[in-house]
């Protein structure tokens, strides 16, 4: 039997307390910061038109119509009108197009400095590459317009002195003037004249009114009250000026826990009296937290403060809890869910909460029971917990008690072993057996991925624990696979699990062997894959070796690219927190160089939704997928030779370099 979530609980559909007004023609929420306002994609349901539908029509209103009128940035909070009835669209719809909404937010910026405390930003919003917009100031539109006059005097100029002359100023205009005597810089305006006139002349104009409301130091909150309503509109012109959002990290904001951008304030004629309304909502505690600049311990509200903090987080997992087929993910993810040094994890109807780092009672670290008593409170049956020191080669047996007890620490103990699903798939777990419960839950998204790009592949499932990878491939029509570890109760679990999903034993083998050496004895035999899964441990040691992805990933991934078919792909990941983004990408093409392969396509994957970034840091786990070309690489031989799947390389082929022990791979894991 697989355990139900206690949704009820924790991922209701809409809070009440959320709804700022209501009658027969308006609704009025307080959008929480990360909620869209409404997905693009039709199968989501985590945005705030799916989720007030859901709320509505629970409440008894069959069609549960809204109508949108306005956006809100995800990760802006504040106030988001709806209208309720198609009768009350045309008033609401012309204030908009007119004008005539009173819309006011509050941001936090630094390094105002001297500023004027009001004022008025006019600018053009031109679309910049990632997504972003640019702004263009009154100057540079002057600047594009003189550019654009002063070529055509010059072509003007070229047309009367015939073709030769033309030919003459148009080598001259690329030297910068027409006698050609322009230095580099010169060339370097003309050049961003044109670009800036081109853009202008696409650009929306922009015009905000802003106010400084409160100074501390560096550190001030804004008014601002958008005449436009242009994408990205306030966050790009307070970047234009230099005062980029705190939080914002497409415009280069400074550091903080979340997007500091507020909808405050919303006025408008009442579509049905035509009497003005106005909706108000206070800005959120961390925008006065924020402006203090004092450190916040997140844990010295005690008890109430966390669980209400955890709930927080709890809110955010709403779309992966209701989508039906998913009964284990993160809970809380640390810093990225304002709780350093804590993750908590739902397992069907128990949860696993991890400590991190320093030992009980020294600085930094999160009080025991303070943070066990609030999840105990989120309505689980019971609560385990794992003690992750900062240093895990402390760790030398991941089952002792201090480190993983055994049993619930809070409410009852779950089964010995039970099944959890994640995307529709069945996983074995056990929450009492070390630090690791059998599936490490930040990889979902690319079990997806690795599910979707399956289908009649042969597919290298290398470090593969229980073999959750070689799960999803099989589910996804892979015709073969190889799943390899060097742990022998880890590849007997993986079993389990591909056959708990029907996977014909002759097509999709299991094998307990070191990686390194397996990697090079089934380069020798000549074997190929058209889709490999390389997920190694960050630190590793076994009786023969020692591994540390820091320094052996780029020859560990070579290995792995010579067994890549022609046209195959490579799935590649690392959650070393000492390994940047680029840095990876870098390991994989010099590996990709070193095995003969070229790499057409090396595409960054993002995280899971439940696995939020430190503020300011990039995501502890690193994921790319590496596509090579149709040729296959110098040293390989042709498909046709490959061997059958099943076939396995000779144990003693080569000295063993690598390879963890079950106990090795859970130290590794404990950062997830």
């Amino acid at each position: 039997m697989i355990p139900r979530l206690p949704l009820s609980e924790l991922f209701p559909d809409f809070h009440p307390a959320w709804i700022l007004g209501e009658d027969e023609d308006l609704i009025v929420v307080d959008k929480p910061a990360g909620m869209s306002t409404h997905a693009p994609e039709p199968d989501r349901l985590d945005d705030v038109v799916t989720r007030l539908r859901a709320f509505l029509r629970a409440r008894g209103d069959a069609e549960a119509y809204l109508g949108i009128h306005q956006r809100l940035d995800r990760d802006t909070s504040g106030v988001l009108l709806f209208t309720r009835r198609r009768e009350a669209n045309p008033a609401v719809a012309r204030q908009f197009e007119g004008r005539a909404v009173q819309k006011t937010y509050v941001a936090a910026v630094s390094g105002f400095g001297d500023r004027a405390p009001r004022g008025t930003l006019r600018h053009r919003l031109v679309p910049a590459p990632g997504g972003a917009m640019r702004a263009l100031s009154a100057n540079d539109a002057r600047d594009a317009r003189d550019a654009r006059a002063a070529r055509a005097d010059r072509g003007g100029a070229d047309a009367a002195r015939g073709a030769g002359g033309a030919k003459k100023a148009a080598g001259g205009a690329r030297r910068g003037s027409p006698r050609g005597g322009a230095s580099k810089p010169a060339r370097g305006v003309e050049k961003a004249a044109g670009a800036a006139e081109k853009s202008s002349a696409s650009g929306a104009l922009a015009i905000t009114h802003y106010r400084l409301l409160e100074r501390r130091g560096d550190r001030a909150l804004l008014e601002l009250r958008p005449e436009t309503g242009r994408t990205h509109q306030i966050r790009v012109q307070l970047a234009a000026i230099g005062l980029p959002i705190a939080g914002d990290p497409l415009y280069g904001g400074p550091e903080a826990p979340r997007l500091l951008l507020h909808a405050a304030e919303l006025g408008l004629e009442h579509p049905g009296t035509g009497a003005p309304v106005v909706f108000r909502s206070r800005p959120p505690a961390v925008f006065e937290a924020w402006l203090a600049g004092a450190p916040v311990d997140p844990y010295a509200g005690g008890v109430a403060a966390v669980e209400r903090a955890m709930r927080e987080a709890a809110e955010r997992r709403y779309g992966v809890a209701r989508a039906g087929d998913t009964t284990a993910f993160r809970l809380v993810h640390g810093a990225g869910d304002g709780l350093p040094f804590v993750s908590v994890d739902l397992y069907g109807e128990h949860l696993v909460v991890s400590l991190f780092g320093a030992g009980e009672g020294e600085p930094g670290a999160p009080p025991r029971d303070v943070v066990l008593d609030a999840a105990d409170r989120l309505g689980a049956k019971g609560v385990y917990l794992k003690a992750r020191p900062k240093h895990a080669s402390v760790i030398v047996d991941a089952r002792r008690e201090e480190f993983a007890p055994r049993h619930a620490v809070r409410g009852e103990s779950a089964p010995e072993e039970f099944t959890v699903l994640e995307n529709g798939l069945p996983f074995k777990v056990r929450l009492g057996d070390g630090l690791s419960t059998g599936i490490f839950l930040d990889q979902r998204e690319n079990r997806r991925r690795v599910r979707e790009l399956a289908g009649g592949a042969r597919v290298l499932n290398l470090f593969a624990y229980t073999g959750a990878f070689t799960v999803a491939a099989v589910a996804g029509g892979a015709r073969e696979s190889v799943t390899v570890d060097v742990s022998r109760g880890a590849i007997a679990w993986a079993r389990e699990n591909l056959d708990a999903v029907g996977a014909d034993p002759a097509a999709h083998v299991v094998v307990e062997a070191d990686v390194f050496p397996w990697l090079k004895a089934a380069a020798q035999a000549g074997r190929r894959f058209d889709l490999i899964v390389l997920d190694p441990p960050s630190f590793a040691t076994t009786k023969k070796s020692r591994f540390s992805a820091e320094s052996d990933f780029g020859a560990l991934a070579a290995l792995a690219f010579r067994l890549l078919a022609p046209g195959g792909r490579m799935l590649a990941c690392t959650n070393h927190r000492g390994i940047a983004r680029a840095r990876f990408r870098r390991h994989l093409h010099e590996a990709a160089r070193e095995a003969g392969c070229d790499v057409v396509q090396m595409k960054d994957l993002p995280d899971p939704v439940d696995f939020p970034s430190d503020p300011g840091r990039e995501p502890h786990l690193k994921s790319v997928l590496a596509s090579v070309g149709a040729s296959a690489a110098s040293a390989a031989p042709s498909a046709s030779a490959t061997p059958p799947a099943s076939a396995t390389p000779p144990a003693s082929a080569g000295p063993a370099r690598r390879g963890p022990a079950a106990p090795a791979r859970a130290r590794r894991r404990g950062a997830r």
